[in-house]
């Protein structure tokens, strides 16, 4: 069973690190973009990875606690503590940063389909610092929890 587990509990976290690459690159993309039909194809993409992250944190809780149970260490371990709550904090600031992104796709597909060009507020929320600070600490947080669940510093070794 837990090699059950800890298949499900990697794909999960492949499905967690790919979607957040998707939903990086397509974002960082689209800022760089001219037109809103350009920039709302890329957010679009970006909701892709949004549902491969999804996916992800509910392989990776669900599987990971079903180790935890099956494995040699408890609940109480320091570096399980640590990564369920890197994963709740990278869930949320992920969350956060990601507002500004979805207000963004939702404004470039309008003025695609008026034909307009990007204006200010298209801009603005693109070049937002505050959301993409948010979502590049949520990145280095979901690097912290691979360290973690690669080295599980403190746990007895085999």
């Amino acid at each position: 069973m837990e090699d059950v587990a800890l298949f499900f509990h990697l794909l999960g976290a492949f499905s967690f690190v790919a979607g957040t690459i998707v939903a990086g690159v397509a974002f960082e993309t689209s800022r760089r973009r001219e037109t809103p039909a350009e920039i709302a194809l890329l957010l679009g993409l970006s909701r892709i990875g949004v549902l491969l992250v999804a996916l992800g944190t509910l392989l990776v809780l669900a599987f990971g606690l079903w180790l935890v149970h099956l494995g040699a260490w408890g609940y109480g371990a320091g570096w399980v503590d640590a990564a369920l709550g890197l994963l709740l904090a990278t869930v949320v600031l992920g969350a956060l940063g990601g507002q500004r992104p979805k207000r963004a796709r939702k404004l470039a597909v309008q003025l695609a389909s008026e034909q307009a060009p990007v204006n200010a507020e298209l801009r603005a929320l693109l070049d937002d610092p505050a959301g993409r600070a948010l979502n590049y600490l949520s990145a280095l947080l979901l690097l912290a929890i691979i360290a973690l669940m690669v080295f599980k510093p403190g746990a007895p070794h085999s």
